[in-house]
């Protein structure tokens, strides 16, 4: 039950920021970055990644953590987790030279699902193992609810 709910947190994590986008549009979307480029030409991170989207994932999880019954600062690290690896992909990709919002499977989720769950992975007890399991479900499952995000109108990429 215990790695259920922490994909759980992890989706929450990743979700909340498309579902702010979609309920704010671009009020109050101040990039993570302050549109600082870097010698390579591009943006540290793009514009996409926002304080706005950042807030939302740390609130959410924590939230939703609270509801699981876990104590605060494990639904916070979870997010806090997500977001670090969102910004990790996104840093990787603008050095890869690929457009803010663009696809890259596998650098998209990995570091989303993997950073959380090695932050929290004494806590929770898990095991390599377990890391490994999540970390292709939260990929599949992940691919799966953002496609019906996009057939829902919520997120702008099926991807």
């Amino acid at each position: 039950m215990t790695e259920l709910t922490l994909l759980l947190l992890i989706l929450v994590a990743n979700g909340a920021p498309v579902i702010a986008t979609r309920l704010c549009g671009a009020h109050a979307a101040w990039p993570v970055d302050a549109g600082l480029r870097l010698p390579d030409g591009h943006p540290l991170f793009g514009p996409s990644k926002t304080w706005r989207g950042v807030l939302s994932a740390l609130t959410a999880s924590t939230v939703a953590g609270l509801i699981c019954g876990w104590p605060w600062h494990l639904g916070f690290t979870v997010g806090a987790g997500a977001m670090l690896g969102d910004l990790l992909s996104s840093f990787c990709k603008r050095r890869l030279g690929l457009a803010s919002s663009s696809e890259a499977f596998g650098l998209d989720q990995i570091p989303e699902a993997l950073f959380p769950m090695l932050a929290v992975h004494r806590q929770l007890a898990l095991g390599l193992p377990e890391v490994i399991a999540l970390t292709v479900l939260f990929v599949v499952l992940g691919r799966v609810l953002s496609r019906i995000l996009y057939r829902l109108h919520i997120r702008r990429e099926p991807y």
